[in-house]
Order: structure tokens, then C-alpha cells, then sequence
């Protein structure tokens, strides 16, 4: 069995949604020079749905596959769904992850979380703020 499905691996040499929104309605990054892995999520909101999602991603193909697999699945999604989106979702979409690289797929949750707050802040838009946990749960993040 090969150790990368073959969406893992498409996702990886032919990522969507690469790139920066430079006038984004809400920004999110996560991760941690020490692991290697970093995500920066870019999005466009209007009516409250997320019109564009871009992404930066410095990692290992994992890292990049969750990082494509996730902008494509909230993309064109209210935000109330995109902040739904778990790390599992990310897994089973592109058909797994070694065991070893399911902390990529929570960086793509968690950076997705961060850039919704973003927005919410900056637009005072009242939240519950337990949909937002401060803490890193990528347990490569937290050492």
C-alpha cells in the first residue's frame, strides 16, 4: 500500500487555491517553526459566506494537501459550516493520512478558525467564544 493516497498526492503537485488575498475580510495562522509545518489562510467573505480562500503554506505535502483539501471545501460555504469543518473531514477527503501527518489536517481546522475570528473581530460580530480555543491542538504545535 502506497503511504500517500492519491488525492493526498494530487493535492500536493497541484494545490488550489495558492496564493494571498491582500484586501482579506479575515486571516488565520497557525503552526510552529519547530515542527516545520505553517499555514496562513486568506478569506473573502460577503453576505457571510466565503466567496475566495487562498492559502500559504510552509510544510511537507501533507501539510500543502490540507491545506488545498480544506480551501476547497468551505469555498463558497456560509461560515457557520466552514467552522464546522474538522480535521477528520480534511482526512477523509483526501482519502487519509499516515498517522504521523494527522497533525497537518488539525493545522487546516485550526488555521480556518483563526482566519473566521479574524473576521468576526474585526467586524464586531459577537461569536461564542468557545468555537475558539487559544490553545494549539496540533500536538507537534504544542512542544
Amino acid at each position: 500500500m502506497a503511504l500517500y493516497s492519491e488525492k493526498v498526492m494530487d493535492h500536493f503537485r497541484n494545490p488550489r487555491n495558492v496564493g494571498v488575498i491582500e484586501d482579506a475580510d479575515g486571516v488565520g495562522e497557525v503552526g510552529n517553526p519547530v515542527c516545520g509545518d505553517i499555514m496562513k489562510i486568506y478569506l473573502k467573505i460577503a453576505d457571510d459566506t466565503i466567496t475566495d480562500v487562498k492559502f500559504e503554506t510552509f510544510g511537507c505535502g501533507s501539510a500543502i494537501a490540507s491545506s488545498s483539501m480544506a480551501t476547497e471545501l468551505i469555498k463558497g460555504k456560509p461560515l457557520s459550516e466552514a467552522l464546522t469543518l474538522t480535521n477528520k473531514a480534511v482526512t477523509e477527503a483526501l482519502d487519509g493520512l499516515p498517522a504521523h501527518k494527522l497533525h497537518c489536517s488539525v493545522l487546516a481546522e485550526e488555521a480556518i478558525k483563526k482566519a473566521v475570528k479574524d473576521y468576526y473581530d474585526k467586524n464586531g460580530i459577537a461569536y461564542d467564544a468557545g468555537l475558539f480555543s487559544e490553545e494549539e491542538h496540533c500536538p507537534h504545535c504544542a512542544e
